[in-house]
């Protein structure tokens, strides 16, 4: 009987999570498969640190807010933090080594995230981000295509149902200029709609004395989601200048993406509100069915870049590959793994033969894996094969011959050690 303590050795902190065997193989195979995506577009690869200096994900940069960061000190005293997004570091990273360049930056990156939620919301804290940084283009031309490469990206997981929800910053902060709302009622009010608290964002506009029209305005906001169509009644409840350039601005995306046929995936949303204060622009959610949360997240930060001492125009996005693989299970969408790997059999007098037969395999591109039959009993062997990417037991004889056991038929053969490749 194990001892409490020793109990303890095996507990995991909540929010993170053991991944192995069949669906750690799984996870992997979609992380490739978009991340082919990102490089077929063009985008190089960057690695920045796990942890960062707190000061690059303080609250002017826009970041998460300070009590969900992972906090620790270094022996000199700085506070630093386990990153909580991947998008500051990246600009931090853009301003520092291309600060001088005006050419255009195309990266992508696959990291972990560490965010400390609630326990009771049943998040995780830990998640693994795909995803990519456009750097230095303004354009709208940038906007459709990150935007077109986040469909592709879902498309290329297996999903088939999902939709990119998108809207504009400059909608919602047009009207808040015309309001004269101050920051912190501003983070008020956005804390409010994020929770759904439309009751209190009601006694909040009218704590402002605004104008009827304009607090009328505000409070449609939540309700002005759907399809394209959305756009005209936006466009017929305000007079605002910068709000109606928001929208003309979504109705020539809009018509960018259709090009590609790409508008059966998008919907707009007018009231798209983030926690991140960095984003300056078009803004973008994708959801699926199967998940509670947003599966892709992105948008464009004009200004974050230059609070780093480099201005640079840039839009991203980052998705969630641990939401993605809830969605595909819920959805029972099978993720074929490449199943390319053999188990050799053998007792201690077989080695010599064993290994040798494992370099011809391995040279061959197939993967061998080299197992002391006396250590281990066959339902134990065929449980361990049948989760990993294993095709066939390979056993080593008293003689010359081996025996190869398919996994998927159950068919058992006999051949020459030299012949194995041709039977697999």
């Amino acid at each position: 009987m194990r001892s409490s303590a020793a109990s303890d050795v095996y507990k995991r902190q909540e929010g993170v999570r053991d991944i192995y065997n069949g669906e750690c193989a799984r996870k992997l195979m979609v992380q490739n498969r978009i991340h082919d995506v990102l490089k077929s577009y063009g985008y190089n690869d960057i690695s920045t640190p796990t942890f960062e200096f707190f000061d690059v994900f303080n609250k002017e940069r826009g970041s998460v807010a300070s009590n969900e960061m992972f906090k620790f000190f270094d022996r000199d005293g700085n506070t630093l933090v386990l990153r909580p997004d991947m998008t500051p570091s990246i600009a931090r990273t853009a301003a520092k080594y291309y600060g001088d360049s005006n050419m255009t930056l195309k990266l992508c990156y696959i990291g972990n995230t560490f965010i400390n939620n609630h326990n009771y919301q049943g998040r995780l804290k830990e998640t693994t981000q795909i995803g990519a940084e456009l750097i230095g283009d303004s354009s709208i031309y940038a906007d459709a295509e990150i935007i077109s490469m986040v469909i592709d990206s879902l498309l290329s997981s297996g999903l088939k149902e999902f939709q990119v929800e998108i809207g504009q910053v400059q909608f919602f902060r047009g009207l808040l200029k015309e309001a004269g709302i101050d920051t912190d009622t501003e983070d008020e009010l956005v804390e409010l709609m994020l929770n759904k608290n439309f009751y209190g964002v009601e006694e909040l506009l009218k704590s402002q004395n605004l104008d009827d029209s304009l607090t009328d305005t505000l409070l449609v906001l939540p309700q002005l989601f759907g399809s394209v169509e959305v756009l005209d009644r936006a466009r017929s409840i305000t007079s605002n200048e910068e709000a109606l350039e928001a929208i003309a601005y979504l109705e020539e995306l809009y018509g960018m993406l259709a090009q590609n046929g790409y508008d059966k995936y998008i919907t707009f949303d007018l009231g798209m509100l983030s926690k991140h204060k960095y984003y300056t622009g078009v803004i973008f959610n994708g959801y699926t069915y199967g998940t509670g949360d947003a599966v892709v997240k992105g948008g464009r930060y004009d200004k974050l870049i230059g609070q780093f001492g480099s201005d640079k125009a840039s839009i991203g996005f980052s998705l969630t590959a641990d939401q993605l693989m809830v969605a595909l299970e819920r959805q029972k969408i099978e993720i074929p793994c490449d199943r390319n790997g053999v188990m050799i059999l053998h007792t201690p007098s077989q080695w010599s033969r064993a290994v040798k037969l494992a370099a011809q395999l391995r040279n061959a591109g197939v993967s061998a894996s080299m197992l002391c039959s006396r250590s281990i009993d066959d339902s134990e062997c065929r449980t361990y094969a049948e989760s990993s990417d294993i095709t066939d037991i390979i056993s080593m004889t008293d003689g010359e011959d081996v025996r190869i056991l398919n996994l998927a038929s159950g068919d058992i053969k006999t051949a020459a050690a030299q012949d194995v490749l041709k039977l697999l």
